[in-house]
């Protein structure tokens, strides 16, 4: 009877209850306490930050019963609860030898089976010590050359880097060929880039950020550890908060900040589809409507990666948008929207049926007749109160109801005939006493 209800449609919405992070710090220093800060201001994350104090080079003959430094408990957090941790931060870390090889190659896996990690890199990054010489080297985005630059610059946004959800629309970073207002950092590790996408440089275009997906995991590589200066306000300071909540959760697979995504959405009577892409992409998207038919949407470059289109909706139900199939290998992405009441009610079950209406029937004294099965009951009229239904005969009831739709008043004769026929009846009503 209909091809309606042999599908349903439901809406899910996913809140991620507690995130967990594990911050490392290879060294105290000025940057580590704000990672911690703004972690820490975040109510839904659980910081685990460790500092690596007293290295294992470090004798200063300082007896090990006077010293109340926490043990860093390697096994239980690269082992056992490795896997219980939404991301994994690397703060100026180098191979000093208190992470054994086999759990760096634990890390390795944790972001291949769909992990994240950040390495903010500092001056030992360039050195034989550096990360890269362990296992995470196969993973990490970037080489180093060896060198540390160590002038001022000011970081600035790459073209990736203002299409990318990361980084677009920092504040202070400028229109495209305009210096940012932010402040200088005045250290980066000169390295070259293998994988991923550079989103921001620094001094002569080296690159500074880079964002790169592993397996099912994500890695991020900031080669500097002089964002503290803008925590510090230094000549203006800048976004440092925003540019480390936004990498944190894009790290954290954070949809909102997907940098290749599709969406649809119903708008009052129209379906909004925005597009975002590192690259820019004029080809329109298709919109299979609820009934099958389908149309081309052209959509109009915006801010940033984002491209936009509408349509006017002529029809109830669920809306598919889907795009062409990318002219590289990767992934076409598909966006759902539902207009109207995703299963009505009056599809659920479209049988003909009794049952629905036969309680109403019962408690108003009516019944239920089937038409055309060759049987044509018998029509009476029945007074308010009686039964309206029985066995071969169906009644209409006398309801007595009326409705006025108006009123006009109609004078019988004119005024003066009423005046003299009144007082011509007065005049004979008093002759007629007088005799």
């Amino acid at each position: 009877m209909t091809l309606v209800n042999n599908r349903a449609a439901v809406v899910v919405n996913g809140v991620r209850d507690r995130l967990k992070v594990l911050l490392v710090s290879g060294e105290p220093h000025a940057g580590e306490r704000v990672w911690r800060n703004i972690l820490k201001s975040d109510p839904s994350v659980d910081l685990v930050h460790f500092t690596i104090l007293r290295p294992p080079e470090k004798q200063d003959g300082t007896p090990i019963k006077e010293l109340s430094l926490i043990a860093f408990p390697i096994r239980e957090l690269f082992d056992v609860k490795l896997s219980d941790f939404d991301l994994i931060i690397f703060d100026r870390y180098s191979r000093r030898g208190i992470i054994p090889q086999a759990y760096i190659e634990n890390v390795v896996r944790y972001v291949q089976k769909g992990g994240a990690l950040l390495e903010a890199a500092g001056p030992n990054f360039g050195t034989p010590s550096s990360l890269f010489r362990t296992p995470l080297g196969d993973i990490l985005p970037s080489e180093p050359t060896g060198s540390v630059d160590e002038e001022g610059f000011k970081p600035e946004l790459t073209t990736l880097g203002r299409r990318h959800p990361v980084t677009e629309d920092l504040p202070g970073a400028g229109a495209p060929g305009q210096a940012p207002s932010w402040g200088r950092w005045f250290r980066q590790v000169e390295a070259r880039v293998h994988n991923g996408t550079v989103v921001m440089k620094g001094d002569h275009g080296a690159p500074l950020l880079i964002l790169d997906r592993v397996g099912k995991g994500r890695v991020a590589q900031l080669l500097s550890d002089q964002m503290w200066l803008w925590a510090r306000g230094f000549e203006g300071g800048g976004p440092q908060a925003e540019l480390l909540r936004r990498l944190a959760y894009w790290l954290m697979k954070e949809p909102d900040l997907e940098e290749n995504d599709l969406r649809a959405a119903v708008e009052g009577d129209q379906l909004k589809v925005t597009r975002q892409s590192l690259e820019p992409d004029d080809r329109p998207v298709t919109v299979t409507a609820p009934d099958g038919s389908t149309s081309a949407l052209k959509l109009t470059p915006g801010d940033g990666g984002r491209s936009t289109g509408v349509l006017p909706i002529t029809q109830m139900g669920l809306y598919h948008v889907t795009e062409p199939a990318p002219a590289q290998a990767g992934e076409s992405h598909t966006a759902l929207a539902a207009a109207g009441p995703l299963n009505p009610i009056e599809f659920a079950d479209v049988r003909t049926t009794p049952d629905i209406l036969a309680p109403l029937a019962a408690a108003t004294g009516g019944g239920v007749f089937w038409a055309g099965d060759g049987t044509i009951p018998e029509v009476r009229r029945v007074s308010l109160g009686r039964a309206a239904a029985g066995r071969g005969w169906m009644g209409i009831r006398e309801n007595g109801d009326y409705v006025v739709t108006g009123f006009r008043d109609t004078p019988l004769l004119p005024a003066i005939a009423a005046l003299l026929l009144t007082v011509g009846l007065l005049i004979a009503a008093w002759r007629r006493e007088g005799r």
